[in-house]
């Protein structure tokens, strides 16, 4: 197996020979300067680095080597930063590690010490890297769109596998935006009929003077516009399959041709004669009660029974147990690839609004929420109003004390930085606590550390004008 790369970022030459031969298990690699440790970081991608406080041009201070913890942070968050500091200056460590700093270690080192401290950001960092394999590729179905851990949807996957080498009709019973027509693709990708067309067509979007034609086709001069023949969406899926979606919208008299199509799988274009022999799977879906239509007279029963030789219930998410906290971080993966983003997660009230709210659009609802958080979201982590969420359970989150607490500080933290324009010097004064507590404070809500942030390491990061920055 390949070594896991270690950076190292120091301008003291001495330290740098003692750090080529002191971690024989790690690829070691040096840099003396911010560019050079951020050129490596974006060529290279190490796990974790070691960095001195102290670097050039300020290697007397440590506004440097904050604004090269700040840019490594910034461009690889998950990098295991571990600071090197100058003996008595372990406020300047602390500081780091509310900045981000995975650990630190105070000169004189001593080599046993941090090769601990390494060896345990690598294996840390080798828990976090399976974590998110195994969120951004959860433990899926054999159904390749399908991402479930519930049972009921497992069952129905391996449901589909199991028809899929059939010929016989399915009827797909579940809400919109479940999965309806991911699974039908499911039956004839993992079946002898996958080399020849899938069609679709939503049976409830198209006007009912328009919907026979689309089916079954026209003759040229059938109707007014008819300029020429034109064959329909049962013969373009010859030795295919077709999905008829919304099946329970069909009009009455298409029902009945339907049905004559389903008995002989001969069809007749609109205006024409010809019988037309086609070998075609039909595979509907619906969100409606088809048994209820039957009594009312609006679906042919003797249709319905043609069509369901097998059905699958499709249990909506909100039924699903787990698969929104599931569905929501496989998204996360994907969007933050798709638009270059680097949102790390979610706020502790976003998943409770999440896991309260009923999804009436199902995973399709949830994918839209998602694309939309990723996109807006201004912080790291996607917050009840990125997804356009009222906090779940709103009266028994009031009442846990815990939650409350974090939100009223999130709100106090943000009204700060409005009000000093994200100087952070000034927003921890109007809090009354120093800027490590407030760096502190803002990671663990997910709140950037903004433009005011870099402004004040550039300036007032060593300390306050009455104290003497330390020699790292």
């Amino acid at each position: 197996m390949a070594k896991p790369k270690l950076l190292i970022v120091e301008d003291d030459e001495g330290l740098c020979s003692q750090y080529r031969w002191a971690f024989p298990a790690c690829e070691v690699m040096l840099s003396h300067t911010r560019p050079q440790a951020m050129a490596l970081v974006r060529k290279e991608a190490p796990p974790i680095v070691v960095m001195d406080l102290g670097l050039p041009p300020d290697p007397d201070g440590v506004s440097e080597g904050f604004a090269t913890l700040d840019e490594i942070l910034r461009y690889a968050p998950r990098t295991k930063v571990i600071v090197v500091t100058g003996n008595g200056e372990r406020r300047y460590a602390l500081q780091a590690i509310s900045s981000g700093a995975y650990d630190f270690c105070e000169k004189p080192i001593e080599l046993e010490i941090l090769r601990t401290i390494v060896d345990r950001g690598l294996n840390l960092r080798r828990l976090e890297d399976e974590n998110r394999r195994l969120q951004a590729a959860p433990a899926r179905s054999p159904i390749e769109r399908i991402v479930t851990a519930n049972a009921a949807m497992l069952k129905v996957c391996r449901d589909v596998e199991k028809l899929a080498a059939t010929n016989v009709p399915v009827l797909l019973l579940g809400e919109s935006g479940t999965g309806k027509e991911a699974l039908a693709q499911a039956l004839h990708d993992l079946g002898p009929r996958a080399r020849a067309p899938f069609v679709a067509i939503n049976c409830g979007a198209i006007p009912e003077n328009l919907l026979e034609s689309e089916l079954f086709g026209h003759e040229r001069g059938a109707f007014t516009g008819a300029v020429k023949q034109t064959i329909g969406k049962i013969e373009a899926a010859h030795k295919g399959t077709l999905f008829l979606d919304e099946v329970g919208d069909l009009p009455h008299p298409l029902q009945v041709k339907l049905l004559r199509f389903l008995q002989d799988q001969i069809v007749e274009r609109v205006g024409g004669r010809q019988k037309i022999q086609v070998d075609v799977r039909i595979v509907s879906a619906t969100n409606a009660s088809l048994e209820d239509k039957i009594g009312q007279g609006l679906f042919r029963g003797d249709l319905f029974y043609r069509m369901n030789a097998v059905t699958l219930r499709v249990p909506p998410l909100r039924d699903r147990g787990g698969d929104v906290s599931l569905l929501a971080n496989f998204f996360l993966a994907r969007f933050n690839e798709e638009y270059r983003r680097n949102i790390r997660g979610f706020t502790e009230a976003a998943g409770a609004a999440m896991s309260a709210h009923a999804w009436p659009g199902n995973v399709r609802e949830l994918e839209n929420r998602m694309k939309r958080a990723v996109v807006m979201a201004e912080h790291r982590m996607i917050d009840c109003a990125d997804l356009e969420l009222e906090t779940g359970a709103a009266a028994a989150q009031d009442l846990d004390l815990r939650q409350a607490r974090l939100r009223a500080e999130r709100e106090v933290l943000q009204a700060a930085l409005a009000r000093s324009n994200h100087t952070l010097s000034i927003a921890a004064r109007l809090l009354g606590i120093s800027r490590p507590t407030l760096y502190g404070l803002m990671e663990s809500h997910g709140i950037e550390l903004d433009g005011g942030r870099a402004a004040d390491q550039a300036g007032e990061v060593v300390g306050d004008s009455n104290e003497t920055p330390l020699r790292s």
